[in-house]
């Protein structure tokens, strides 16, 4: 499991991301990572959740599985 901090691009200080990526197996298919992001925004001094577009999430899956099948290839990540 990888959890990160909360991020506010320096763009958007009033906005923040939190993201999770739990590896659930080795086969390096689409049901052994799923990744859960989380989006804020500042509303009179509070965070507030906000909605999370699927693709963004699935973006990222893909991304993550892409490059561990490019280290599987280049001999760097066993399973």
């Amino acid at each position: 499991m990888i959890i990160t901090d909360w991020y506010s691009p320096p763009a958007t200080p009033n906005e923040r991301f939190k993201a999770t990526a739990y590896v659930l197996g080795s086969m390096l298919s689409a049901n052994d990572v799923k990744v859960s992001i989380f989006r804020q925004i500042r509303q009179g001094g509070d965070w507030v959740d906000q909605p999370v577009d699927p693709a963004t999430t699935n973006g990222i899956e893909d991304r993550i599985l892409a490059r561990a099948a490019q280290l599987k290839a280049a001999g760097q990540l066993n399973g």
